[in-house]
């Protein structure tokens, strides 16, 4: 019995030790793969390598890297991966013949503090989606194209920056002051171009610079203060005298520019010159003051003795605004008409000579000058007369720093008021004489009837000392161009849906030129840096009414914009502006240039590379701009492109006229609307004249 009795007494505790067994087994198991999965790499980090490394088509010399999955922060070894528990922190990929781009997930590599692709093949612009937090970023010695992305404004822990030996152009912004910690900057041997920006001053930690070697301009005060070491900027376009501060630098390279020598003298002797200037100008102002004192006195006397001759030359006082007008909303300067009058006489950019007295100014200007403002009495759809001083004042001397572009018959310079108010000051290459004085009036006429939601409003004009300058509203987005052209393609993304509601408002601008107007207008220049966007990204088309200064067969357009019959610009018909559209339709389209020498012979220039894909549906997605990343509506790319095909004929009597242009991007737009659930990123600024095409709706 006890012997029956104790076979299952032994069974039982075998069971048990093989349950224990087994449950320590899976418990170990279990602890085993949780502590694998704590050091296994962030997913999303990751993804970003995967997408890098197709990006990058899949090279062979980057061991251990996948397209899709795998672990580089686990068992496996990554080629120039290194990690810190799960987290990839630095990346070191120089020199290994790398080619294609970097992708666009690197914002997910949160972790990585040091980035380094140099010395390698890799093109196209440098991506906005850059790691987030690095000290060390390296991107110098590939063929990058395109500017600088704004996201380096914002990497905090920035110690070290390299993107020279690249193809970068375009202006730099004013993107560089929240950079503390940055000790090393090098730009050198791009196409960079511009003044250097103010932000330089705030980095404060800055010990080398280098921006050999590209085409900058302007002077380089800005870097006065800051703790450089080393500091090369030769080959440039640079001016102006070199800062005495930068004198003790221990290793500046400054040649190649027209940089004027700082003083030899040592620190002691500076500051002793810099005493006597001060006495000196002291001196100089308290004689000028005397001087005023003087004039003021004489003035009143000969007001006192002579008041109707006053009274007449107020009346001729016709050309500067007396009071605060619904345009510009600031008052007239005619009271300080005297500031910076000197500058006129040594403004090389405007070559602007000192404005003639009222009272020495021609009889025929003057009784203009009458005629014009009676009229304007009666008719508010007439432009303001603006004095030369006034402008001169706003634009402080039309100086380079104000300069926003120089186009086919002159500058436009951005002007600046005390109150806040901003405006843009066009000045005709041509001068005006007494004999052109009226053509270049009726000329104003007929730009200041030109009213559309479309079109860049004309606030005023001048016409003193033989100059020709239009004041239109200022666009704080600047022009189509820039957006598409001169910021790298992830800083500033134009949405496809943005794209198709920019080409439907320029073509309702045109449509209202050819077929409201009477008689109608030909454009004669239409092109994206003639298309502004203002702070809601709607197109204004300027320089409309401005055809009749194309006159002259020297005026180069611009290239690539032409219509085959345009062989002079006196053959210009309504239709040539309808091709000129179709090719800004075709820069909207694949982000490129109408020309660029860049690019291989075959695809320098747009029209004849682009014309025979339009109606290839696989051809067309290859085209498409590759900062839309795919993001558009399949029907409304193709309806977009069948718009440009029929717009780009060469045949001028097959191009459809603006009002069947309209309609069409009318279907593109409430196409991209259906698809994308979007109501459109240009909804505001609404006019009820829109309503007829429900462009807003």
């Amino acid at each position: 019995m006890s012997a029956c009795s104790s076979e299952p007494s032994s069974r039982l505790l075998f069971s048990s030790s093989s349950s224990l067994a087994l449950l320590l087994l899976l418990l170990l198991s279990l602890g085993g793969r949780s502590a694998d999965a704590d050091n296994s790499s962030n997913s999303s980090e990751v993804s970003a390598l995967n997408v890098m490394f197709t990006s990058m088509n899949s090279p062979s010399q980057l061991t251990g890297w996948q397209s899709q999955g795998g672990d580089p922060c686990g068992d496996e070894d990554w080629k120039g991966i290194s990690c810190t528990d799960s987290s990839i922190t630095e990346i070191r990929l120089s020199g290994l013949g790398l080619s294609g781009s970097l992708g666009y997930q690197l914002a997910n590599l949160a972790s990585v503090t040091y980035f380094d692709v140099s010395k390698n093949n890799l093109q196209g612009s440098i991506p906005y989606q850059l790691p987030p937090n690095p000290v060390y970023l390296n991107l110098a010695g590939n063929t990058f194209t395109g500017g600088i992305p704004y996201s380096i404004s914002q990497m905090s822990n920035l110690e070290y920056v390299n993107l020279g030996h690249n193809q970068l152009n375009g202006q730099l912004t004013d993107m560089f002051g929240n950079l503390p910690k940055l000790s090393e900057l090098d730009l050198s041997f791009n196409q960079l171009s511009g003044n250097l920006p103010q932000s330089f001053g705030s980095l404060k930690s800055l010990k080398t610079l280098y921006v050999q070697n590209n085409q900058l301009s302007g002077s380089i005060n800005v870097l006065a203060n800051l703790p450089l070491e080393d500091l090369n900027v030769e080959n440039n376009h640079f001016t102006g005298p070199v800062p005495i501060k930068l004198k003790s630098i221990y290793n500046l390279q400054t040649g190649g520019n027209s940089l004027s020598g700082y003083t030899s003298s040592d620190d002691s002797q500076s500051g002793g010159v810099s005493t006597i200037g001060a006495v000196i100008f002291g001196v100089v102002i308290a004689f000028l003051f005397l001087l005023v004192i003087v004039l003021t006195l004489i003035k009143r006397s000969s007001s006192s003795a002579s008041p109707h001759y006053i009274d007449d030359d107020s009346q001729n006082r016709s050309f500067t605004p007396l009071v605060t007008d619904e345009f510009t909303g600031h008052k007239s300067m005619d009271s300080d008409a005297s500031i910076n009058v000197k500058a006129l006489e040594s403004c090389p950019s405007m070559g602007l000579k000192p404005p003639p007295s009222d009272r020495n100014r021609s009889s025929t200007e003057n009784e203009f000058a009458r005629k014009y403002n009676s009229k304007r009495s009666t008719d508010p759809a007439s432009a303001i007369a603006y004095s030369l001083v006034d402008l001169q004042a706003a634009t402080g001397s039309f100086s380079s720093s104000r300069l926003l572009g120089e186009g086919s018959i002159g500058c436009v310079y951005k002007a600046k008021y005390a109150d806040g108010k901003v405006l843009a000051v066009k000045k005709i290459n041509q001068a005006i004489s007494e004999d052109s004085l009226q053509d270049f009036m009726d000329v104003i006429s007929g730009i200041s009837r030109l009213h559309h939601s479309n079109i860049a409003e004309l606030v005023g004009f001048c016409t003193e000392s033989g100059h020709q300058l239009l004041v239109y509203e200022f666009q704080r987005n600047g022009s189509l161009h820039e957006f598409l052209h001169l910021s790298d393609d992830y800083s500033n993304p134009l949405t496809w849906d943005t794209r198709v509601r920019i080409a439907l408002g320029t073509a309702r601008a045109v449509e209202y030129l050819h077929e409201v107007c009477s008689p109608s207008s030909i454009h004669k220049n239409i092109k994206s840096a003639n298309i502004l966007l203002d702070i809601e990204l709607n197109p204004h088309l300027s320089d409309c009414g401005l055809a009749v200064f194309y006159q002259d067969t020297s005026i180069n357009l611009g290239q690539g914009y032409s219509a085959p019959e345009c062989t002079n610009l006196s053959a210009y018909t309504l239709k040539s502006d309808v091709y000129s559209f179709g090719v800004v339709m075709l820069e909207l389209l694949t982000g490129r240039k109408p020309f660029d020498s860049s690019k291989p012979r075959t695809e320098q220039a747009l029209v004849r590379w682009a014309t025979p894909q339009l109606h290839d549906i696989d051809a067309l997605v290859q085209m498409v701009d590759p900062a839309l990343r795919g993001l558009y509506p399949p029907k409304s790319l193709s309806r977009f492109a069948d718009v440009i095909a029929l717009c780009v004929q060469p045949e001028p009597e097959f191009r459809p006229p603006m009002s069947e242009v309209v309609q069409s991007l009318v279907g593109c737009v409430q196409r991209t609307s259906m698809n994308k659930g979007l109501g459109g990123d240009m909804s505001a600024s609404r006019r009820s004249e829109d309503s007829d095409y429900g462009y807003y709706n």
